[in-house]
């Protein structure tokens, strides 16, 4: 029997794993030559398979671990609204008339995953609403800004500001001062999602492979070709769909997104703690180095709630059992039965890095933690773009991702002082 397959990417076995049977794809053996060959088997490269291969292209997913082992597949599943930043900080950058594209686009990427998963019958415990809540009572004003501005200026009716009162009641914690509500989002388990679409995609003739590098690509005889070690792989056009686990693929890519650490917890069912999160909603908080959680479809509390720059995590467990306890004090003595970890794909702008790197070579990710939503839908407009239906995508490819300072040396160090300071400003 064949040795159980340990992650090598990221700390930990999530509690997704258990929730999920993930079918095996081959590692591709020999040469392969193909319309469009995407790198990377998360959301986006699928959605971006499954689409083309609906619309006739001959296309192969390579996937250099599992799909599903990198953010994907290990993340809250909380989907959002509207793009990573708020619409106000949007406008100050883009204008008006931008930002609204922004957010409509991203309202069309919600529709467009409540759709598909409705559509395909997908078992991907789907669950609506969210709150968003403030940790200092200082940032209320902002809060109810926001909600009059989407009301107004944006259209989307679907928030309500929640006093104090009303927050606890709906978190069952008095520790924060208030937030906002959306019942126009939600929530699912991520892993199901892929293992989902995976499926479509290979069942609408896409090729999926798993284990599987490639070399970088070169152009011969008008063609991209890229190695495997076990073959070679020529294509027309190559999708780099790796978000935060792509370094040393293109130097474009290493420059505009920043792989950084999250840690999740699950803690064993709460039982008859119903006054955790009684609306089912999921939840996240206002600080810089966010903490976001929900409950499951069988009732145990997923918390993500630290973020690190360097590659030790240190124990997962404490830090997170902490958090919680800081927010449910009568969770003190619950046992968390599940942590782990995975890299996040961030910008400077926190908005996504897509760009054309060079003719025919095209890469999509950054979320920065908005890509439940963003990263499936990225995928879609990508099929449109090859197809030549249309090229929304080119919304995003606009947005001025500047690169992260300090060179490739410096980067990383830099991104940790940042960091350090603003979790000191969460703190304090």
């Amino acid at each position: 029997m064949a040795a159980p397959y340990q992650n090598p990417i990221a700390p930990g076995r999530s509690w997704y794993e258990e929730t999920v049977e993930r079918p095996r794809y081959p590692r591709l053996d020999g040469d392969l030559t193909v319309d469009v060959l995407i790198v990377g088997g998360g959301f986006t490269g699928l959605s971006a398979a499954l689409h083309l291969a609906r619309a006739g292209v001959d296309v192969a997913v390579v996937e250099a671990h599992r799909f599903g082992d990198g953010a994907s597949g290990r993340n809250g599943g909380q989907m959002g609204t509207g793009q990573r930043l708020w619409p106000g900080e949007i406008e100050e950058a883009y204008g008006f008339e931008r930002s609204k594209a922004l957010f409509d686009l991203a309202e069309e990427a919600k529709a467009h995953l409540f759709d598909f998963i409705a559509a395909n019958d997908l078992d991907v415990d789907l669950r609506h609403g969210q709150l968003s809540i403030a940790h200092k009572q200082s940032y209320l004003d902002e809060y109810r800004e926001q909600v009059e501005t989407l009301h107004t200026r944006y259209g989307y009716t679907h928030v309500s500001y929640m006093e104090a009162d009303e927050t606890a009641e709906r978190l069952g914690s008095t520790r924060f001062f208030g937030g906002i509500r959306d019942t126009g989002t939600g929530h699912v388990n991520p892993l199901k999602l892929v293992v989902g679409t995976a499926r479509l995609a290979a069942a609408s003739g896409a090729k999926l492979f798993e284990e599987t590098r490639i070399g970088a690509p070169k152009r011969t005889k008008g063609r991209i070709v890229a190695e495997t070690g076990h073959g070679r792989i020529s294509a027309e056009r190559v999708l780099y769909a790796v978000n935060a686990y792509g370094p040393g693929l293109d130097r474009a890519i290493d420059a505009h997104v920043m792989p950084i650490n999250s840690f999740i917890g699950a803690t064993e069912p709460l039982g008859d703690s119903t006054s955790v999160l009684p609306g089912g909603e999921a939840c996240d908080d206002s600080r810089f180095v966010v903490r976001y959680f929900r409950k499951s479809v069988d009732g145990r509390l997923l918390f993500g709630g630290r973020e690190a720059y360097t590659s030790a995590a240190g124990d997962i467990s404490r830090h997170i059992s902490k958090q919680i306890t800081e927010i449910y004090p009568h969770l003190r003595d619950i046992r968390i039965t599940h942590a782990w970890g995975g890299s996040v794909g961030i910008t400077m702008e926190r908005l996504p890095f897509v760009r054309t790197l060079e003719p025919g070579i095209t890469t999509i990710g950054g979320f920065s933690g908005h890509g439940v939503m963003l990263a499936n839908f990225a995928g879609r407009l990508y099929a449109e773009r090859v197809a030549g239906n249309r090229d929304r995508l080119a919304e995003f490819e606009a947005l001025k991702i500047p690169a992260f300072p300090g060179g490739r040396r410096m980067r990383a160090p830099l991104l940790f002082l940042a960091m350090t300071w603003f979790s000191l400003r969460d703190r304090f």
